[in-house]
């Protein structure tokens, strides 16, 4: 096989689509020999902010020494981007021969797209020799594909409405979803409303939560991000991080706050937190002299994070490229982008079938001047020279924007997972 046809065959298995539950992912992981047994885990799931806080806590665990490992999903521009190990994407041709291994075992179990990269990820982590692996969760907790590790600990960020037609339509259901991430007495850190937290503590995890156990000041740096000192049982943090946006010193609250309990010191968090990247979210990048801000707000919360952390960096007025996949909550993203955008531009990212028609879109963002186009590529042209701009929705249309802005060429695939 070559390495276009294991990847043609992999990305094929989207049009299954998913299928929620761990006897899949937990017969094709035995076929493999357990890799997941060899390494430490920590899980991160949320509605939003589980990436950010993710890679933030592996570039602790890095810093502390560790030999960490990252999966996160989805990608952004190519596949090999979902599995990091002391801070570096694997190669490839390495990620692609493990995928060639895989795939019989994954064929005889009929495992979906994302039970896959799941256990393909846990081969190459245990191949890699990572001693601890940062697992971001895809889909809710219970049922998710990740959840079939055995978390030393664990990471809830916060609880919003998406999703909804699988993970129920109240917080209260998504929260029980995202509880399964909890282990009976391990710890567990998370960011959750006081409302839900009954919902997470019926886990009877060891709980510190954000706003009790976990006490959290900030002072704003401009685009440099935030001053953070963290307040916990008997130890007080005090670091800087690059991520912008309240949420931003939130989640490398919560990834101090994890780190702490896994026994790191702070100038490993201090060094952990400041050296911390994550693409595509409110991340800034030069384009034709001024600049682009890119941010994976697709969903009501995010996009209110969004609006309040530009207000908070005294931007207002400024145009907004969105794009989104058809089965979101557009109007209460609307809503919150209104708050902020001169115009809008609307468009789509040509590789993902899930991706709504700009013209649809229109309807939402009545009494803005709007815009239409047929494609990313489009759109940025659109955009006046000098000044800031905001490209902002699906992380499917940030992944083929943001290779545009770098001059780089993306992977070219259809994408929805």
């Amino acid at each position: 096989m070559t390495e276009t046809d294991a990847l043609t065959w992999l990305f094929a298995r989207q049009r299954f689509g998913v299928h929620p539950g761990l006897s899949r992912v937990r017969a094709l992981l035995a076929r493999l020999g357990d890799p997941q047994q060899n390494f430490r885990s920590v899980l991160v799931g949320g509605t939003n902010g589980k990436g950010s806080t993710a890679a933030t806590l592996a570039s602790i665990l890095t810093a502390a020494g560790e030999r960490t490992g990252l999966f996160t999903s989805p990608h952004l521009t190519h596949f090999s981007e979902r599995f990091v190990v002391a801070g570096r994407e694997l190669p490839p041709e390495v990620v692609l021969r493990a995928l060639e291994e895989v795939r019989p075992h994954a064929e005889a179990e009929g495992a979906s797209f994302f039970e896959i990269v799941t256990a393909l990820g846990c081969l190459l982590f245990a191949r890699a020799g990572v001693t601890t692996a940062v697992m971001e969760v895809g889909l809710g907790g219970r049922l998710d594909a990740t959840n079939v590790l055995d978390p030393v600990l664990s990471i809830v960020t916060n609880v919003g409405l998406d999703h909804t037609e699988i993970l129920g339509d109240t917080p209260q259901a998504i929260a029980g979803e995202k509880a399964g991430l909890l282990r009976a007495e391990r710890p567990a850190v998370t960011g959750v409303g006081s409302d839900l937290l009954p919902v997470l503590e019926a886990q009877e995890a060891d709980l510190w939560a954000l706003g009790r156990e976990v006490m959290l000041e900030a002072a704003p740096l401009g685009w440099d991000g935030w001053e953070v000192r963290v307040g916990l049982p008997g130890a007080d943090l005090f670091f800087n991080t690059p991520l912008l946006g309240e949420h931003g010193a939130r989640n490398a609250a919560l990834a101090a706050a994890a780190a702490h309990r896994l026994g790191v010191g702070e100038s490993a968090i201090r060094m952990g937190t400041a050296g911390v990247r994550w693409p595509g979210r409110l991340e800034v990048l030069p384009w034709r002299g001024g600049r682009v801000l890119l941010d994976g707000a697709h969903n009501p919360d995010g996009a209110r994070a969004l609006a309040a952390a530009l207000r908070g960096l005294g931007v207002e007025g400024v145009p907004v490229v969105f794009g989104a996949a058809a089965d979101k909550d557009l109007t209460g993203v609307a809503v919150a982008l209104r708050e902020v955008a001169s115009e809008v531009i609307l468009t789509r990212a040509v590789l993902s079938p899930r991706a709504a028609d700009p013209a649809q879109l229109a309807s939402f963002f009545g009494g803005l001047p709007t815009r239409l186009t047929s494609s990313p590529e489009t759109a940025l042209e659109l955009l006046a020279p000098g000044g800031l701009a905001v490209v902002c929705g699906s992380l499917y249309l940030i992944g083929e924007v943001r290779p545009l802005l770098l001059g780089e060429v993306g992977e070219g695939r259809e994408r929805w997972q």
